[in-house]
C-alpha cells in the first residue's frame, strides 16, 4: 500500500512540476475538450488486491499475501452537463494472491497460489469541478461487474487435490479520486480508486469440514486502483 501511494504521488508531483498546471494566468491547453458529447481514451495502471474473510468461528485468520498487478482497458465518456461525466471503462485486471492456511504442517498444504485476471465492466459517475486553468479535481464512483477467467469455478476438484476455487462472476462498488491535466495534445489524469466486492465468491469444498474452506462464511475482493487516463 505505502508503494502504491509514494508512486502515485510521485507521479502527481511530476506532472504538475513539469507542465507548470498550477500557474495563476497559463495558456490554457484543449479548451474545447469537455465540450464534446463524447469523449475516447484509454487508461494504465496497477492494482493490489486483498479478501476480506468472514468466519464462522474464531480459530485464526486466513493470512493473505498481496502482490502487484497491472490493468489496461480502454474508456468511453459521455457528457451529461459541465460537472457530470457517465464512464464506462471496460478493462483487463491481472492480480496474484497468495493464502496462508493455519494448522498444516505440510506447506503444500498451507499455501494456496491464486493467480487472477479480471475482465472488468465498470459504469462510473464522474463529479468534477470547474476548471481551474489546465486542471481539474474530480471524484467518481459506481458499479462494476467482473468476469475471472481463473477461477476454477466449474472444476471438480477442490483443495483436497491443491486446486482453489473462486465464483467467476463478481461485483462491486468503486469510489475514488483524481485530477485531469490538460496538456498540449491530450489530456492526462491520475487517479486512485477503490474496490469492494458485495458477493460472495468462495465455492468450497465438497467436505463440510474442510480445513480450507469449512470456516468460510464469506470471502469478498477488496482492492485499490492506480489509473493513468489518456484521453
Amino acid at each position: 500500500m505505502k508503494k502504491i501511494l509514494f508512486l502515485f504521488l510521485c507521479l502527481f508531483i511530476t506532472a504538475s512540476t513539469i507542465n507548470a498546471q498550477f500557474n495563476e494566468d497559463p495558456i490554457l491547453n484543449l479548451e474545447s475538450e469537455d465540450l464534446r458529447p463524447l469523449n475516447w481514451g484509454y487508461f494504465l495502471g496497477f492494482n493490489q488486491y486483498d479478501f476480506k474473510f468472514d468466519y464462522k468461528d474464531d480459530l485464526g485468520d486466513v493470512l493473505v499475501d498481496k502482490s502487484m498487478g497491472f490493468n489496461v482497458g480502454l474508456i468511453g465518456e459521455l457528457r451529461l452537463n459541465d460537472f457530470l461525466d457517465l464512464r464506462f471503462e471496460p478493462g483487463l485486471h491481472y492480480t496474484k494472491r497468495t493464502l496462508g492456511f493455519r494448522g498444516f504442517t505440510d506447506v503444500n498444504d498451507a499455501i494456496r497460489e491464486i493467480k487472477s485476471t479480471y475482465i472488468n465492466f465498470p459504469l462510473l459517475l464522474k463529479v468534477s469541478t470547474r476548471r481551474i486553468g489546465n486542471w481539474k479535481p474530480y471524484i467518481i464512483g459506481g458499479a462494476s461487474t467482473s468476469m475471472n477467467l481463473s477461477a476454477n469455478e466449474d472444476s471438480v476438484e477442490d483443495n483436497s487435490s491443491a486446486t482453489f476455487r473462486m465464483k467467476k462472476a463478481t461485483y462491486y462498488y468503486e469510489m475514488g479520486f483524481g485530477i485531469d491535466f490538460y496538456l498540449e495534445y491530450f489530456k492526462f489524469s491520475p487517479s486512485i480508486r477503490g474496490v469492494f466486492a458485495i458477493n460472495n465468491e468462495l465455492v468450497p469444498d465438497a467436505d463440510p469440514n474442510s480445513p480450507w474452506t469449512g470456516n468460510i462464511n464469506s470471502m469478498k475482493t477488496r482492492g485499490i486502483f492506480i489509473n493513468f487516463t489518456f484521453e
